[in-house]
């Protein structure tokens, strides 16, 4: 009888590597930043294991040996001491006014900046109540980051019609002379095309400080069952504007990701987000699994099709990858 051993490609590493069919870069990788005001703030968030608040001038520090490392780009939150949606597009906001110190230090740095009003608004929720207006905001926050410097602008809250605002808004904006960044004047438009009201979110909300105070985001999150949908959001806002899009959460969506990826040209950016961190940290911790599972699980986003992974995991995924 005859028939195929495939055992003969996995006898050692050596062998396992020449039959590979897929690989983690370093330039896969997307580190999420959060900001804070003020100085010489490094805190470790207590929901999030070896993440921290960062001020401007001790993530600037904290940040280059990443870069040495290998490090391409980062997506930055910024969280304010007091609510108010004005310090969301505000020149002297958080994000405002860090891209250009940390595109002066490091200027090949990608810088993303993510779009929403959840870490300004009283109640924690992404809009004020009414969709259209709700996009003219995020429409000026754009503005702003991309006045500041910012690479990508990636509006995050699930607004129907915010990459048309946005994209209307940053074409109108006069670019600065000279350019802040290489190449177009305009920032790119990396979209949350597919955010599903997920559970997973939870140790994120506590960082970012905007759990909802009443209610959930289920009204303009997408329904976790729904892939057609998904895929219907992501042609919706490409259609807009955007120039790549992310699916949120990563691991218990890698079909959303397939399926994106067999349908769109596009880059597709999965966020690996802070409940799939922090389970993934405390399956290690307890000793319930090894530390290659993070490995693992950052491959698995990949071979579904993704091509740019957010995840809490940059750092310690880079050094792995020395």
């Amino acid at each position: 009888m005859k028939f195929k051993r495939f055992r003969d490609r996995r006898i050692d590493e050596k062998t396992r590597e020449k039959y590979r069919e897929t690989f983690l870069n370093k330039s896969d990788f997307i580190w999420p930043v959060f900001l804070v005001d003020g100085k010489n703030i490094k805190q470790e968030i207590k929901s999030m294991p070896d993440v921290f608040h960062f001020s401007s001038d001790i993530f600037i520090r904290e940040v280059e040996q990443l870069v040495k490392s290998g490090l391409k780009s980062i997506l930055l939150f910024g969280i304010p001491e007091n609510k108010g949606i004005e310090q969301a597009f505000s020149e002297n906001g958080i994000v405002q006014k860090a891209i250009p110190k940390i595109k002066k230090e490091f200027p090949e740095l990608e810088i993303i900046t993510d779009v929403c009003l959840c870490s300004f608004t009283e109640n924690g929720h992404c809009h004020i109540g009414d969709n259209d207006k709700t996009c003219k905001l995020l429409a000026k926050i754009a503005v702003s980051h991309a006045k500041a410097g910012t690479d990508i602008v990636a509006p995050s809250d699930m607004m129907d019609g915010r990459v048309y605002y946005i994209k209307e808004a940053l074409t109108k904006m006069k670019s600065p002379s000279p350019p802040l960044r290489k190449g177009d004047c305009h920032p790119q438009i990396m979209s949350y095309a597919a955010k599903f009201a997920s559970n997973y979110y939870g140790p994120f909300r506590d960082a970012a400080d905007c759990a909802p105070k009443s209610g959930d985001r289920k009204s303009y999150q997408m329904d976790y069952a729904n892939v057609n949908e998904a895929m219907e959001e992501i042609a919706a806002d490409i259609d807009e504007g955007a120039d790549s899009v992310i699916i949120k959460p990563a691991l218990a969506y890698l079909d959303i990701i397939s399926k994106a990826r067999a349908m769109f040209s596009c880059p597709i950016v999965a966020y690996n987000v802070s409940g799939e961190y922090k389970m993934l940290k405390t399956a290690v911790k307890n000793g319930d699994a090894k530390e290659e599972i993070i490995y693992e699980s950052l491959l698995g986003i990949k071979r579904a099709g993704a091509d740019r992974i957010i995840s809490y995991f940059t750092p310690e995924i880079l050094n792995v990858m020395e």
